[in-house]
């Protein structure tokens, strides 16, 4: 770091308070890099810019970068554990340890509504209701949600109740039994709620107390004659069973533990894997892949990891069994009291079976980190290496990183469309991905549509002032999708641009030969070669791309010309129908009584779109 630099931050470190709070250290460019929390934020923040400790390889690379730093002064330790674990989260500043975007690890949420409903969520909105997660493993998570539909018939309508929204009929959940229907105001809430208190048990992991209750309400149901009610109870504790017998008993004792274990890999990787038990009994696991800028230990992952982990759960053990100690520990226990409700302790076992359940997970983590090591070794392979063959195979001045590919879809000669689609490092780039309608061309005219899209394209990269960055992006290889006769099409197009630099290649799709301009054979890539296997995932990925554009271009016309003639359905309720049913063929699979499920449309008026429907 420069010393002006070093000096006009030491200034600005005077006017630091000594009280506690998160200070955010931003680069250059204004972008924040680090986000950290301290008792003192003068003390703290004077620590990075006197003489450090070789060994804190990671420190010294973050201070080389600061060109600037802000803070929050918060009341208390715990505020800002809390407020830095939040900044983390919306920043994602590139020297913390992070959990992945919401999007990709689901929440259960169940709502806080007079009849609530049970959701999968990725972004979960603060008050909304009682969360549960993260959830790495979706398909576990996805067949739970599958034995809560099946065995608890709970609404899944938008209807909001609470804000008087009532429908005037219930919907085909409700005829088919799955479904109280809260709607018919026929409903008592407790009744419903308790339901409701069954389904958080199972998240909870307590399937035990669950099945043990749901057995005497059976017992009871059979004494008092009332059968039926008796035989869905008995199914249901069935289904639980089969639930819990995968479920291993960890500790006679009973308690609820969370357990950690840690694996770091000097590439920067890191596996954190957490081992859930309820009443003693392994409910669950989930593995989180990690990455860091520079070198650090285990407690410090372990410290900046646990805050975020926990920022957004429901659930807290008496246990959060750990395999390092961590600095902050006395802190996060405080938080986790004042979330809970009960004291939460942070313990590293030395020895004895919670020593031997850290260390179960610790093994575990080490086991998915080499996984994960290895499926990054050959995700290498498949798109680096891939793109080194074929710059040898095809003798390209350059490595093909942005590789554009178009494709012509024309199905029956209608609604003639092309498609470009982008691969960058030999993987989809899709917000670069563009379609086109074509205008000039009449009829299922390949060449003639090619020149257009071509021309289109390509005619961007004219415009000094383009906004489009995929648009006017270049590429380092353009795949066109046919044969001799498309590629030339296309090579002459862009010879009149004045792109004729950019080196392109026609792909034979029959045989999977690739044409070359000015070569009279074709190149054969390897049947076994990455470079081939490339290649058929960019075309595949344009077909695939086209077609779907293609599709959604008959659905509107569809959609239009069918329902336009329907006496009563004007814009908004054909707006309307196409949001909730989504296309007219899947309009034609349903009934008046599914119909009457979108606002504005009645009994009449569902049996006249349902009759219509059929006879044209």
């Amino acid at each position: 770091m420069p010393d002006a630099r070093l000096q006009r931050l030491k200034e600005k470190l005077k006017l630091v308070p000594l009280q506690p709070g998160v200070y955010l250290m931003k680069n250059g460019r204004g972008r924040i890099i680090y986000v950290g929390k301290a008792i003192s934020l003068r003390n703290r923040l004077r620590s990075y810019f006197n003489k450090l400790d070789p060994s804190q390889v990671k420190v010294q690379a973050l201070v080389s970068q600061i060109a600037d730093f802000d803070y929050i002064v918060t009341a208390t330790e715990v505020e800002a554990l809390i407020l830095e674990a939040n900044l983390i989260k919306k920043h994602k500043p590139r020297y913390n340890i992070q959990l992945k975007d919401d999007k990709s690890y689901p929440y259960v949420l169940i709502t806080a509504e007079t009849y609530p409903r049970v959701l999968l969520v990725r972004r979960p909105e603060k008050g909304a209701g009682r969360l549960f997660g993260p959830f790495t493993d979706v398909s576990a998570l996805k067949e739970t949600l599958a034995y809560l539909r099946r065995n608890y018939p709970i609404r899944s309508c938008r209807n909001r109740f609470d804000a008087g929204q009532w429908p005037d009929r219930p919907c085909l959940n409700y005829h088919i039994k799955r479904c109280l229907g809260p709607c018919t105001r026929q409903v008592n809430p407790q009744e419903y709620q308790e339901m409701i208190d069954q389904i958080a048990l199972i998240f909870e992991g307590r399937t035990d107390r669950l099945i043990k209750n749901l057995k005497n309400k059976m017992e009871t149901a059979a004494e008092e004659l009332r059968f039926e009610e008796a035989a869905q109870l008995r199914d249901r504790i069935t289904a639980l069973e089969r639930i819990t017998v995968r479920q291993n008993v960890v500790s006679e004792r009973g308690g609820d533990q969370d357990i950690f274990g840690l694996a770091l890999d000097e590439s920067g990787v890191i596996c954190v894997q957490v081992f859930f038990v309820r009443d003693g009994r392994l409910i669950g696991r989930e593995k989180f892949i990690l990455e860091q800028e520079g070198e650090q230990d285990a407690s410090q992952v372990l410290e900046e990891f646990l805050p975020q982990f926990y920022l957004e759960a429901s659930l807290y053990p008496q246990e959060i069994l750990l395999p390092e100690a961590v600095a902050t520990a006395n802190l996060i226990e405080r938080w986790l009291e004042e979330k809970a409700g009960h004291r939460v302790y942070l313990r590293v076992p030395q020895r004895g079976s919670k020593h031997q359940l850290v260390a179960m997970a610790g093994e575990n983590a080490t086991l998915l980190l080499q996984e994960e090591l290895t499926r990054r070794g050959l995700e290498r392979e498949r798109t680096e290496g891939a793109l080194l063959q074929l710059q040898e195979y095809l003798g390209l001045p350059r490595l093909p990183y942005r590789i554009e590919a178009f494709d012509i879809s024309n199905l029956q000669g209608s609604d003639t469309v092309a498609a470009m689609v982008v691969f960058e490092g030999g993987r989809p780039k899709n917000r670069d991905y563009r379609s086109f309608k074509i205008r000039t061309v009449l009829g299922p005219d390949d060449y003639a549509s090619m020149r257009e899209v071509i021309q289109r394209r390509f005619s961007r990269l004219l415009n000094a002032d383009e906004t489009d960055a995929s648009l006017g992006a270049t590429p380092d290889l353009v795949l066109i999708d046919g044969g001799k006769g498309q590629l030339n099409v296309a090579l002459k197009v862009m010879e009149e641009l004045g792109f004729s630099e950019f080196p392109t290649v026609g792909l034979a799709e029959e045989e999977e030969l690739l044409f070359l301009p000015g070569e009279s054979e074709p190149v054969y890539l390897p049947r076994d070669s990455f470079a081939l296997h490339l290649v058929q995932r960019v075309r595949d990925e344009a077909h695939r791309f086209a077609l779907n554009y293609h599709r959604k271009l008959r659905d509107k016309r569809a959609l239009r010309s069918v329902l336009d003639d329907i006496p009563g359905v004007g814009p908004k309720r054909k707006k309307a129908l196409l949001e909730r049913f989504g296309s007219v063929k899947n309009l034609r699979k349903l009934g008046a009584q599914d119909l009457q499920e979108v606002e504005g449309i009645s009994q009449e008026l569902a049996e006249t779109i349902v009759e219509y429907l059929a006879d044209c």
